[in-house]
C-alpha cells in the first residue's frame, strides 16, 4: 500500500449497492494508510435501501469511516474545487449512469459536481467501475472518459462473462496503486486485469 499521509482523496460512491462493502473496505484501507477522505455519495447511493442495507446505515459506515459528514448535495458539493479541498476525486464504485454522464459533462448529481469542482483544478480522477452494461451501452462512454486528460480507470475485468457478458468491475485491490500512479499522471496497466 502507497503512502498516502496528507493527501486529501474526495472518495465519491454512486449507486452500484452491490459494491458497497468492497469501497467501504477501500476506503479504510486508504484511511489507514494516512489519506484525509472527503466522502460524497450521489442521491441514489445516499436515498435508496436496498437489499444490500438501508441507506442510513451506509451513511453511517460511510462518515465512520471518513470521520466526517458525508457531502450529499450539489450546493455542498460544489465548493471541493474553489476551495482547492481535494489532491485526488475516487469514484467508486462508478456505475455506468455516472460514467455516462461524467462523459458529457452533465453535472446534476453530488458526485458529478465534485468531479466537475475537482477538475477545475486540473487533478486527477479515478474511476472504479462497476456496471452491467460496460460492453455494451455504456462501452462508448467509458471508452471517451478513458481517452479525456485527468481521468485514470482502476483496472477492470469481466465479472461473470457467462451469466453477465457486457458487466465490468473494477479490482479494487488495485485501487491504492491507480490512485498514486494518476498522481504521476500515469494510467495504472493493464486496464484490464
Amino acid at each position: 500500500m502507497p503512502d498516502f499521509d496528507g493527501v486529501r482523496i474526495g472518495f465519491a460512491i454512486t449507486g452500484s449497492f452491490c459494491t458497497f462493502a468492497t469501497a467501504f473496505r477501500a476506503a479504510e484501507q486508504l484511511r489507514d494508510a494516512g489519506a484525509e477522505l472527503i466522502p460524497i455519495m450521489s442521491y441514489n447511493a445516499a436515498q435508496l435501501d436496498t437489499r444490500f442495507g438501508a441507506a442510513a446505515d451506509q451513511i453511517a459506515r460511510f462518515e465512520e469511516i471518513c470521520g466526517r459528514s458525508v457531502i450529499r448535495t450539489i450546493p455542498d458539493a460544489e465548493p471541493i474545487g474553489p476551495k482547492n479541498m481535494t489532491d485526488v476525486m475516487v469514484v467508486a464504485p462508478c456505475t455506468g449512469n455516472t460514467i455516462a454522464k461524467l462523459a458529457h459533462s452533465i453535472t446534476d448529481t453530488p458526485v458529478t459536481m465534485a468531479v466537475k469542482s475537482h477538475l477545475r483544478g486540473a487533478r486527477p480522477v479515478v474511476l472504479a467501475v462497476s456496471t452491467n452494461d460496460a460492453l455494451s451501452g455504456s462501452a462508448k462512454n467509458l471508452g471517451m472518459l478513458l481517452n479525456t486528460r485527468h481521468y485514470f480507470a482502476v483496472p477492470f475485468r469481466q465479472d461473470a462473462p457467462e451469466a453477465k457478458p457486457a458487466s465490468l468491475v473494477a479490482d479494487f485491490s488495485r485501487l491504492s496503486e491507480a490512485i498514486s500512479a494518476s498522481m504521476c499522471g500515469i494510467q495504472l496497466q493493464p486496464v484490464l486485469a
